[in-house]
């Protein structure tokens, strides 16, 4: 009796704009300018927990929104501009680990919240609450998928 030889098929990439439609979001340009300005709405802070495998807590500290302030935007269903900034900035941070891990969501979560040599020992998702800290997250994940560690 012969085996079956089951072929070999690859799985498809995911498209890049696939994340970001999933949470709501444009991913870059006008648009995304307009939606921030406008004030994202609290679907995007759901979807971007659920994405994250985040707790919703976890994620609002890591995104510097307090809790009472967060009840006022779930009832309001809109976030402030500055709020929704600090969630596309962490949304932005997460996306690009989960792509330097292959789309390997847990170890990009790992990473994420585990201290790291190249930022100085502290943990990227500490840092991603300002500009330049999410910018030196990018960078050092930007030099990690190009092999270099200098």
């Amino acid at each position: 009796m012969e085996a079956a030889i089951e072929e070999y098929r690859p799985k498809p990439k995911p498209k890049k704009d696939d994340f970001w439609k999933a949470l709501g979001l444009p991913a870059r340009g006008a648009q995304l300018h307009e939606a921030l300005e406008k004030g994202v709405p609290y679907k995007v802070y759901t979807e971007l927990a659920v994405a994250s495998g985040l707790e919703s807590k976890e994620l609002a500290r890591y995104v510097v929104i307090k809790p009472a302030t967060l009840q006022r935007r779930a009832t309001a269903g809109r976030f402030k501009q500055d709020e929704g900034d600090r969630l596309y900035r962490f949304a932005e941070v997460y996306k690009s680990a989960v792509d330097l891990f292959e789309g390997d969501q847990q170890r990009a979560r790992r990473w994420l919240l585990n201290p790291v040599r190249g930022l100085g020992g502290r943990r990227p998702v500490e840092m991603v609450a300002t500009t330049a800290g999410a910018e030196a997250v990018l960078d050092l994940i930007g030099r990690l998928e190009h092999g270099v560690f200098a």
